[in-house]
């Protein structure tokens, strides 16, 4: 069983920071690429950002420049540090990974976590 926690949204004002953490636990062998969707209400879900296995990010266009993302392998966590943040970021942030749970699951499955809410106010 795998489990991934977002942790560290909240409510803050326009143009300032926050970093968002997502922790993954449980039978874990490998983790390929982590990424940070977001959903603001009455929206569909969209990809914010993406990183592999080594290291490769994809940060997208609306959040350029103003996001980035990492991930610490030791831990099994993956970050979205998010700058000059604006009221349109208002979302339920959410982080998704690929992960093989053990030698023998030669394909992996896709995990999610429940989201963190962030609120940006103007």
């Amino acid at each position: 069983q795998v489990q991934l926690v977002e942790s560290g949204g909240g409510l803050v004002q326009a143009g300032g920071s926050l970093r968002l953490s997502c922790a993954a636990s449980g039978s874990i062998f490998v983790i390929n690429d982590m990424r940070w969707y977001r959903q603001a209400p009455g929206l569909q879900r969209e990809l914010v950002a993406a990183i592999t296995s080594g290291g490769i990010t994809h940060i997208a266009e609306p959040v350029k420049g103003r996001f980035t993302i990492s991930r610490d392998d030791a831990k099994n966590t993956v970050y979205l540090q998010m700058g000059g943040l604006e009221p349109e970021d208002t979302a339920d942030y959410i982080c998704n990974a690929e992960i093989r749970s053990s030698v023998h699951d030669y394909y992996g499955m896709d995990y999610w976590g429940k989201g963190t809410l962030v609120t940006v106010s103007s």
